[in-house]
């Protein structure tokens, strides 16, 4: 790809070296019963906090992030949000402002998931829900990726806008608070054309540098970039070595202890 060729600079390569991994575990709706969630909690950090590379967090369902919080000691493990409404407070039932994840002691939020996007999730609410995550003082973690490959490279155009729309009016300043994952919704779940590749992910990540390079100039450099896409403890280190990401959205895998730890241990390894 020209991107690889063109963007990919030896200044780029000692930055990628100097990262500390982001591992993020997506729990989704799972487990049913609080019980298990706190003994897979406790399971994966036993694992995660005597790492000394790697920042973890785990977005578990909303509802148990309370009593697993009481749980979290230190900052090498702690817990985010797999989602937030668009505004800090109001009138909108069922819905959690980005203040409130706040409040209760969670880091990070995921914004713009494509399970999110399937349900209606529009461009301009994804671009909201980042600005009202950033002013609640929470690292907001923006997923990005196409549905399909052409020939013609138009899904290049297609991530390249994703990220232009939802960081719309974000300043240079609240960088530091966005990161940026990339999921290939091709290569996920039981519909998946194949499975990405690290050369995939290698070439959205350098699209993604170099976006976030037009929109804000040498500053755009410091925001981690992820990937997301059916990661397990096989192919884990493979995408965070040849694909030269600064980390991992882990979905399934992240449910179980023994693959999580696997894959955390891995990337722990990763230079």
């Amino acid at each position: 790809s020209k991107y690889i060729r063109v963007f990919f600079t030896p200044f780029l390569l000692l930055y990628y070296c100097l990262m500390k991994k982001l591992i993020i575990g997506n729990w989704k709706m799972y487990p049913v019963e609080l019980k298990e969630a706190r003994e897979r909690f406790t399971q994966i950090k036993k694992t995660a906090s005597v790492l000394r590379n790697i920042q973890t967090v785990i977005c578990p369902p909303l509802v148990y992030a309370g009593d697993l919080k009481k749980m979290v000691t230190g900052h090498r493990v702690t817990l985010g949000a797999q989602n937030a409404w668009l505004e800090q407070e109001g009138a909108y039932t069922g819905e959690v402002s980005p203040s409130q994840i706040r409040s209760v002691g969670l880091t990070h939020v995921i914004i713009g998931h494509s399970e999110r996007r399937a349900l209606g999730e529009t461009d301009e609410m994804i671009n909201k829900k980042i600005l009202a995550g950033i002013k609640a003082g929470l690292v907001v973690v923006l997923c990005v990726g196409e549905r399909e490959r052409d020939k013609d490279g138009e899904y290049l155009k297609y991530v390249a806008s994703q990220i232009k729309m939802a960081l719309k009016n974000v300043q240079k300043k609240e960088l530091s608070n966005v990161v940026i994952a990339y999921e290939p919704i091709w290569a996920i779940g039981k519909n998946a054309l194949r499975a990405a590749s690290s050369e995939d992910a290698l070439e959205i990540a350098i699209l993604i540098k170099k976006t976030l390079a037009d929109m804000y100039s040498r500053d755009g450099s410091h925001v981690p970039i992820l990937y997301g896409g059916s990661v397990n403890e096989k192919n884990a280190n493979e995408f965070l070595t040849a694909s030269r990401v600064d980390g991992l959205l882990v979905g399934r895998a992240s449910l179980d202890p023994f693959v999580f730890g696997e894959i955390l241990r891995g990337a722990e390894k990763v230079k």
